[in-house]
């Protein structure tokens, strides 16, 4: 009798210790899937946050761009109107200057 219940007993304690292993392994890997999420969520943001300020600094940089594009533009636009200026009085000049020397 007193086999059996030292058997018994052991059985049980067995049993327990390992109920509590499994237990814990539950513990352990509910703490590991909730730490991942943890992780996944942060690296969320993270990007999140990342994307809005590249979006920002494209417009930023878009927009001086655009300004500095526009402004070369003006002054190209200013400079052959001034060149052509030029060149229609040289032309105007030689042609009278070619229409004197006909007369002569």
């Amino acid at each position: 009798m007193k086999k059996t219940i030292s058997i018994l007993a052991i059985l049980l304690i067995t049993l327990s210790a390992n109920a509590q292993e499994k237990q814990t392994l539950k513990q352990a890997v509910k703490k590991d899937a909730q730490a991942v999420g943890n992780a996944a969520e942060k690296g969320a943001d993270a990007t999140k946050k990342g994307v809005k300020k590249g979006a920002k600094w494209t417009g930023d940089t878009a927009k001086k761009g655009v300004k500095a594009t526009e402004k070369g533009v003006k002054k190209g636009a200013n400079w052959v109107g001034d060149k052509s200026k030029k060149g229609a009085k040289a032309v105007e000049k030689t042609y009278k200057d070619v229409k004197a020397d006909i007369k002569k």
